[in-house]
């Protein structure tokens, strides 16, 4: 019987062990702290352009997506922002990684907090009023009318 006992104890400690150990390797990006963007899978080499998968890559990786360029670069394949015609010169690339200046002070300052700016759901064309904000400590905003309003997607203020 004491035999049936250690066997059958360390059988749910397996189990226990598996079941909790293997929850750290789950390729999603859940560890909201805002607002929530839950259970978004991505992956290291994929191109993303929505709300929710950019937040959970910058999130994730701590970096945007490979589809995105700088307004620099942009111009530089000929880019002009009057035409819209980011498609024409950069097929599938989005504007992101210029610096954010948070002039009107609307996001929460810190010593030495930067912020960057990403382009949502853009087509190739004009480049419409959806942002993602984000800071290099973990700070992801998103606004959908051109910086007059924000929602924490993860990071604490």
């Amino acid at each position: 019987m004491k035999r049936f006992r250690k066997i059958l104890l360390l059988v749910v400690t397996l189990v226990l062990y598996v079941l909790t150990g293997c929850a750290g390797f789950l390729d999603t990006a859940d560890d909201a702290g805002g607002a929530g963007v839950s259970e978004v899978k991505v992956e290291k080499s994929g191109e993303y352009t929505s709300k929710d998968e950019v937040a959970a890559y910058l999130n994730r990786y701590g970096c945007l997506p490979d589809n995105y360029i700088t307004k620099e670069e942009a111009k530089a394949m000929g880019w002009d922002s009057k035409e819209g015609n980011l498609g024409e010169v950069a097929p599938g690339k989005s504007i992101g990684g210029d610096y954010f200046g948070n002039y009107e002070g609307i996001l929460p300052e810190a010593s030495g907090r930067k912020y960057y700016e990403c382009d949502i759901d853009t087509d190739g064309g004009y480049r419409g009023a959806k942002r993602i904000v984000y800071s290099g400590d973990g700070l992801i905003y998103y606004t959908e009318d051109h910086y007059e309003t924000f929602e924490l997607l993860y990071g604490e203020e």
